[in-house]
């Protein structure tokens, strides 16, 4: 197997807008380009619990999604059918802190805060939490690979969650 192409090392001001990008692209409902951002070995994670950092194999999650399950989880919401989301949600993120943690073959890993409010029905509901994303350049492109998402209330029981946080 070869290496991807990459073109340069990606900066905090790349990765800023990386994630700024993800987060409107989640917003607007633009699921085919939200999905597009991922690379093909990807795993989206949104632990539950306190200590359930360590092995999402051996502990709840509210989201531990694989590339297909990605591409399954943004299929159901294209159609507008998911009772969850009927009516959809309208879903602000707002991310902040944007760090540089660490570095990986052809990327970086970041760390950053996040805050999204969703508007429902059932009013609105205010979720907060750190996002780490391991960034990657294949084709000179910046994809994500890695997507893990810690809720602050992580701990205690979460309400639906049926968009991409």
């Amino acid at each position: 197997m070869t290496a991807p192409a990459t073109t340069g090392a990606i900066t905090r001001q790349d990765a800023e807008q990386f994630l700024y990008a993800e987060a409107r692209l989640a917003d607007e409902c633009r699921y085919d380009e939200w999905e597009a951002l991922w690379t093909d070995d990807a795993l989206y994670w949104v632990p539950a619990g306190a200590d359930s950092l360590s092995d999402p194999d051996s502990h709840i999650s509210v989201i531990y999604d694989h590339r297909s399950r990605i591409a399954l989880r943004v299929a159901q919401l294209k159609t507008g059918k998911r009772h969850s989301q009927d009516p959809a949600s309208s879903v602000a993120h707002l991310i902040s802190n944007v760090e540089l943690t660490g570095a990986v073959e052809h990327g970086v890993e970041t760390r950053a805060t996040f805050i999204a409010v969703e508007s429902r029905v059932r009013g609105l509901t205010t979720w907060a939490g750190t996002v780490r994303h391991t960034l990657i350049r294949v084709g000179g492109r910046i994809r994500m690979s890695r997507k893990v998402v810690l809720l602050v209330n992580r701990d205690q029981p979460i309400p639906t969650m049926s968009f991409l946080i």
